[in-house]
């Protein structure tokens, strides 16, 4: 099959054929009919090339899949249900419409499994390498956002799946990108299978796509909700912040992939910082009710529960086994030129 370029295309003929066979109509305006006293919740992400990802080793379909992830995360952490998606592509000349159409694919694919209704696409020249700008609506319900409780001391501290995996993944790759660098061997392939789990969780990482609608079921209703993705210490910041609270998180409780410590260890980074600083997992957490810990524990047996909220003075601390509790630091970052 011959290589498909933007050259025998337009772009807006090129628009509809993206989305033929997608099972969306493309959107002006992307709209939805809120339900009577519904709230609507926006979110909205802006990933750069060489800043969030490297193509060099990260797959178009998964990066378009991993994008819209991100924004569906987001909606969940705010108890509210995916209805939107506006995706705005700036393509460089590097990238043809076949590329376009393998990055488009997984924007579709995660459209779908998050249940959005109606999706938007444009696409924008850019100088410098792919960008991929995205923004998304949910909907929160009128008896879910009256049901939100205050946040008190003791309540639990959920996450939904491990943490710490997509930066050893992403370490993974990057030491593998330097290896083929110095050799530019084409025919050398590194055996990657061990480190399997890993990859995935930075390559297409997983976002429990019906935690909303099971919440609203069993009646369990967080006062506070995050998504995990610039590192554990950033959301128990945030969380201390926004709660007025203060929050201790056990490290013994902090919920790894199997083969973690021994990456870590291969590698000489430590995966409890590597889940307190690194980022990229795509977790949610929440905080429950102390009287609901029992349901919780019942009928949400993918998150684990590490740690509670406590008396503001507490502030953030991480609780080594020992005993010994740590100050939590978000690592900041820096605009080098």
């Amino acid at each position: 099959m011959a290589e498909e370029s933007f050259k025998e295309y337009g772009k807006e003929e090129a628009i509809v054929l993206l989305f033929e066979g997608t099972g969306f109509d493309r959107e002006e305006k992307p709209a939805f009919e809120a339900a009577p006293g519904s709230t609507v919740v926006n979110a909205s992400r802006f990933f750069l090339e060489g800043i969030d990802f490297d193509l060099t080793y990260f797959p178009l379909k998964h990066l378009g899949y991993k994008c819209v992830a991100a924004l569906a995360g987001d909606i969940y952490a705010s108890m509210a249900h995916p209805r939107t998606l506006s995706v705005k592509l700036g393509i460089s000349a590097k990238l043809d419409f076949s590329h376009v159409r393998d990055l488009w694919s997984g924007v579709v694919a995660a459209a779908r499994e998050h249940g959005f209704k109606s999706l938007d696409l444009d696409l924008v020249p850019s100088p410098n390498g792919l960008s991929v700008c995205i923004s998304a609506v949910g909907e929160e319900f009128k008896l879910t956002r009256g049901r939100t409780v205050k946040a008190r001391s003791k309540d639990l501290v959920c996450v939904s799946g491990s943490l710490g995996a997509a930066f050893l993944g992403q370490q993974i790759l990057e030491r593998e990108k330097r290896s083929f660098e110095k050799t530019a061997d084409d025919s050398s392939q590194p055996d990657l299978e061990k480190y399997k789990m890993l990859i995935g969780s930075y390559l297409k990482p997983e976002v429990p796509n019906g935690v909303v609608d099971r919440l609203e079921e069993v009646g369990i209703y967080p006062s506070h909700g995050y998504l995990v993705s610039h590192g554990l210490s950033d959301a128990l910041k945030r969380l201390v912040r926004d709660s007025g609270l203060g929050v201790k998180v056990y490290a013994d409780k902090i919920p790894f992939e199997g083969n973690s410590f021994a990456f870590g260890k291969e590698m000489d980074i430590d995966p409890i910082s590597a889940a307190m600083n690194g980022g990229d997992d795509f977790r949610l957490l929440f905080t429950i009710p102390i009287m609901s810990a029992e349901k919780f524990r019942r009928d949400f047996q993918t998150f684990d529960i590490i740690g509670h909220l406590a008396q503001p003075e507490v502030g953030a601390v991480l609780v080594t086994p020992e005993g010994v509790e740590l100050p939590v630091k978000a690592q900041g970052w820096r605009n080098e030129e």
